[in-house]
């Protein structure tokens, strides 16, 4: 038997789960943060997709501030009235009839895959259990969630694989007409638009006939747009690009609060019919006061002027980088992504490439198949964006010199 390793106590006894850049922050405003080092930083990570509405927003400072002064918290036992206030602007905005309020992401897609397999057992399916994900996918850190992703760096170690989950290719078709078809099978999850796989876009054609395959085989299709969701992409919600292509079920969550803690799930009336009293529940989710900022931050972020200065945005972003691949092939491999969730592939390491971009004061994120992203704040100008892109092609540049020097 191999000698277990010693235990160590971390020096800020925070349990390091967590590879964090060496920086911290006292202030935000906008698109800038304040490190406790005196520097200021273009924040292209937003919490990652998360205070999309920038640092410290005063329309959100404001919602939060009122609500303190009246009521933070009561229980679900009793109605609550920004709950039904927000639950109705969601549905009447999207493909939804029902609402289910959470804290988080993972949550919110934890309540989807509860209420796809209820659907099936109430149908009188009660063998209908599996659930197929996509490699490359993340839905969250809840044990349900991670084996719905299957990446293997959040499953091992924890004891046997959950049943009923079954991962897939990307983009292999195939493979997935023959997994729809099984008899067991409840549902697919799949995200419109990639976060931490990469910012790979899925078609809008791939959508449209994956809902048309669900639909031949009475199987319920999720859609987790906790990251792309919520005007990231320059619409409401991602899938909206691909025409008719809604799903049954979807999980949102990240901007829906601006960075307060607010998720929620989404379904039609018939998706939901197994979710009954005492099928599902929450103590924190849809309080009071997150229901006050997810109701101003839904307004703003709903606003066609925000969705339409996303779009112009993105395509300023997109031209931009499509400029730094050509300048800097040797770092740049590819271009990826939708709207404000943008991908940029490279040659070098990506957590390298991340700390060379903090050198010239820009955050961006990392990402799978070694891309970073760019996540910005929506309401970012043309002239934090430009700022951006000179600081990124800064970091290219010392890139290109380091892996000049290492050939």
């Amino acid at each position: 038997m191999a000698e277990a390793a010693a235990a160590t106590v971390p020096a800020d006894h925070v349990m390091a789960v967590y590879n964090r850049a060496p920086l911290a922050f006292e202030r935000g405003e906008g698109a800038r943060l304040y490190g406790t080092d005196g520097e200021v930083y273009l924040d292209c990570v937003a919490g990652i997709a998360t205070t999309a509405l920038g640092h410290a927003n005063p329309r959100l400072v404001e919602a939060v501030t009122r609500q303190a002064g009246k009521l933070w918290h009561v229980s679900n036992i009793f109605r609550i009235p920004e709950q039904e206030q927000l639950a109705a602007k969601l549905t009447e905005a999207s493909f939804a009839d029902v609402v289910f309020f959470t804290n988080s992401g993972t949550e919110a897609v934890e309540c989807a895959l509860k209420t796809a397999r209820k659907y099936h057992s109430v149908n009188g399916e009660p063998e209908r259990i599996d659930v197929i994900g996509f490699e490359g996918s993340f839905h969250g850190r809840t044990y349900a969630s991670v084996n719905a992703a299957g990446n293997p760096g959040y499953t091992d170690g924890f004891g046997p694989r959950l049943p009923g989950y079954v991962q897939l290719a990307f983009g292999d078709h195939d493979a997935l007409k023959e997994a729809v078809a099984a008899p067991t099978t409840a549902a697919v999850i799949l995200e419109p638009v990639q976060g931490e796989g990469g910012a790979r876009a899925v078609p809008d054609v791939c959508l449209r006939g994956l809902r048309a395959l669900c639909d031949k085989h009475g199987v319920l299709l999720i859609y987790d747009e906790v990251q792309s969701g919520m005007g990231r992409t320059g619409k409401l919600f991602a899938h909206e690009w691909a025409g008719e292509a809604a799903p049954d079920i979807m999980a949102v969550a990240k901007a829906l609060g601006g960075g307060f803690p607010v998720g929620a799930c989404l379904a039609t009336a018939e998706a939901a019919k197994g979710m009954t009293v005492g099928a599902h529940g929450s103590t924190f989710g849809g309080n009071p006061l997150a229901m006050a900022v997810g109701l101003e931050a839904f307004s703003i972020i709903s606003d066609e002027a925000t969705l339409a200065h996303v779009r112009d945005l993105s395509g300023y972003f997109t031209q931009q980088l499509e400029g730094l691949k050509q300048r800097w092939p040797d770092v740049i491999v590819d271009i990826r992504g939708r709207g404000l969730l943008l991908g940029v592939k490279l040659h070098s390491n990506n957590r390298e490439f991340m700390a060379l971009a903090r050198d010239q004061k820009l955050l961006v994120a990392g990402g799978g198949d070694n891309c970073v992203r760019l996540l910005p704040s929506l309401l970012m100008t043309v002239e934090e964006a430009s700022e951006a892109v000179r600081k990124f092609d800064a970091a290219c540049a010392v890139a290109s010199e380091r892996l000049k020097a290492a050939a």
